[in-house]
């Protein structure tokens, strides 16, 4: 678990830019946000520090109480009933679908497309970033998510699974029927990827291959 900001640090999160998210700070202080993967420094001139998408929720947290603790360290994770927000891939133990989980949802795929907006170099918000193709499970979840899809339960069954593949930049999405794969198609394609049908030779199961388009 990671500790939560100090109040300094929380201070600085809080005079950001509500809309673009961009603050100011002593070196120190925006180092040590950069670190904890709460702020980005932009890579163009003049190099200014934005809040990431777990900056944002930070920001948007109630503040924290003494002795509590909160994983936030990219836009997959933020607080939630269980005090830790995952992206939700498929196969979770427990679900929670209720208005605060669509906000945070909401806000998490918000912050990530203003990442996409400043860390490409047309600052495009249509074309995933480098933190999507790092983290490829969880940002084909969370544009899934997004989208109103449902993840399935621990039995597999109702909902998407989004799993790794051993090829690169590409991840596997199981659906219950050929209806719901065609609409994750459908959505990752508007979130930036490219997602095509595959068949496992021995199971005979379909399945979407989607990877991040770079162009």
């Amino acid at each position: 678990m990671t500790r939560p900001p100090t109040a300094a640090q929380r201070r600085v999160i809080d005079s950001a830019d509500p809309v673009t998210g961009r603050l100011r700070g002593t070196d120190a202080q925006l180092a040590a946000l950069v670190k904890r993967g709460l702020v980005f420094r932009h890579p163009r001139p003049p190099h200014d520090h934005f809040l990431t998408p777990a900056g944002h929720r930070i920001r948007e947290a109630e503040p924290e109480t003494p002795g509590s603790a909160e994983a936030v360290e990219d836009p997959s994770q933020g607080p939630s009933p269980t005090g830790v927000f995952a992206a939700r891939v498929g196969g979770e133990e427990e679900a929670y679908d209720c208005v605060a989980r669509r906000r945070e949802v909401h806000s998490a795929w918000q912050g990530l497309r203003e990442m996409r907006r400043m860390t490409n170099p047309d600052g495009s918000a249509e074309r995933p970033c480098g933190w999507e193709r790092a983290h490829l499970v969880r940002a084909a979840a969370l544009a899934l998510e997004a989208a109103g899809h449902r993840p399935a339960g621990p039995q597999a069954d109702g909902g998407y699974r989004v799993r790794a593949t051993p090829q690169p930049e590409a991840v596997a999405v199981y659906a219950p029927d050929a209806e719901f794969l065609r609409a994750c198609a459908v959505t990752l394609e508007r979130a930036g990827w490219q997602a095509g049908e595959c068949t496992e030779p021995r199971t005979r199961v379909r399945y979407l291959l989607a990877s991040p388009r770079r162009v």
